[in-house]
C-alpha cells in the first residue's frame, strides 16, 4: 500500500487525523502509518512512543480488507474509536476514494466503516458493564460523589451533573494503581444527551481527547437509563469532540467526522520486517 509519491522503501507513510471533529486543533489526534507490509511489534512501539500521541494506527492491506493495530505510547490496546475513524478517513483519501465502507481486522474482531460524505460511521462490539458496588475509594479517585459504576474493559463512573465533570480533578496516581487502570466518568447533560471524560494514565494518557472505545461502554449504558437507541455524545475535554451513537443488540454504531493536519513519512535507518 503506496500513498503518491511513496517510493522510497526505508521510509513509512504517515499521517496525523483530528478525529471526531470538522475543525483542526480539536478532538482527537490519531497517527496513522500505511504499510506495504507487516513490520515488528517493536518497531510500532517505537514509533508510537516517539509519536506521542494517544494512539498510532498501523494498516496493512489484507485481502479485500485491511489488517488494523493501535498503540499507545506505552502499550498495545485491543481497541481505538478515533484511531479508527482516522485509518478509514486516510483510505479514503489517500488510498481509495472509492471507497464507501472499509473492512478492519483486529484484536476485536472484525470492524467496519462506513462513508456518509463526511461522516464515518464505525461498527464496534457493546461492552456493557456490570453494575459494581459505589464504594468511598471511587470518589476519591475522581474527586466528585459517584452516583453509579459499571466495569467493562473500563470501571465506567457516574457522576451528579456536567458542571462537576468539567471540573473535575482526578487523582492520576491512584487511577493508574487501580483495576482497571482506565476510569470513564460521565453525566446527564443539558445540551446532549451524555457527556464524558476518560482517564488511562499507565497506558501513558492521563486523559484522552475524545474515545471512541468508551463510548462502547457508555452508549449501552445511557441508552438504557434514556431508553433511546440514537443518542448524542460530547467528550468534554480541553480539545473536546462530538459523537453520535446508535445501540443495536450487541453492537454500537459511533460516528462523526474527521479532518487531516498532517502527511508526511516516518524515515526508517533499515526496511522494518516484521518479525517470524
Amino acid at each position: 500500500m503506496k500513498s503518491p509519491d511513496h517510493e522510497n522503501t526505508g521510509s513509512l507513510s504517515y499521517f496525523v487525523v483530528d478525529a471526531f471533529t470538522d475543525e483542526l486543533f480539536a478532538g482527537n489526534p490519531a497517527g496513522v502509518c500505511l504499510l506495504d507490509s507487516p513490520i515488528d511489534d517493536t518497531v510500532m512501539a517505537s514509533i508510537a512512543a516517539e509519536n506521542n500521541l494517544s494512539e498510532t494506527a498501523f494498516v496493512c492491506r489484507d485481502g479485500d480488507a485491511y489488517a488494523l493495530r493501535w498503540f499507545t505510547p506505552t502499550l498495545e490496546v485491543d481497541l481505538c474509536g478515533h484511531a479508527t475513524l482516522a485509518s478509514a478517513h486516510v483510505i479514503s483519501t489517500f488510498v481509495d476514494p472509492e471507497a464507501v465502507q472499509m473492512n478492519f481486522h483486529t484484536r476485536s474482531g472484525l470492524l467496519s466503516v462506513v462513508k456518509h460524505g463526511e461522516i464515518y460511521s464505525m461498527d464496534f462490539p457493546a461492552r456493557d458493564g456490570q453494575p459494581q458496588p459505589i464504594t468511598w475509594q471511587m470518589s476519591e479517585v475522581v474527586g466528585a460523589d459517584v452516583i453509579g459504576a459499571r466495569l467493562s474493559r473500563d470501571l465506567l463512573l457516574e457522576i451528579e451533573d456536567e458542571d462537576h465533570l468539567k471540573n473535575l480533578t482526578p487523582d492520576m496516581e491512584k487511577i493508574a494503581n487501580l483495576t482497571p487502570s482506565a476510569v470513564i466518568v460521565t453525566a446527564a447533560s443539558s445540551q446532549v444527551d451524555f457527556v464524558s471524560r476518560f482517564f488511562a494514565p499507565r497506558a501513558g494518557i492521563p486523559e484522552d481527547p475524545v474515545t471512541g472505545s468508551s463510548h462502547c461502554t457508555l452508549a449501552p449504558f445511557w441508552s438504557q437509563r434514556l431508553n433511546r437507541r440514537r443518542l448524542s455524545a460530547q467528550q468534554l475535554s480541553e480539545r473536546g469532540g462530538s459523537l453520535r451513537c446508535r445501540c443495536v443488540e450487541d453492537r454500537v454504531f459511533i460516528a462523526g467526522k474527521a479532518t487531516l493536519y498532517l502527511s508526511g513519512e516516518i524515515r526508517m535507518p533499515v526496511n522494518p520486517v516484521a518479525s517470524e
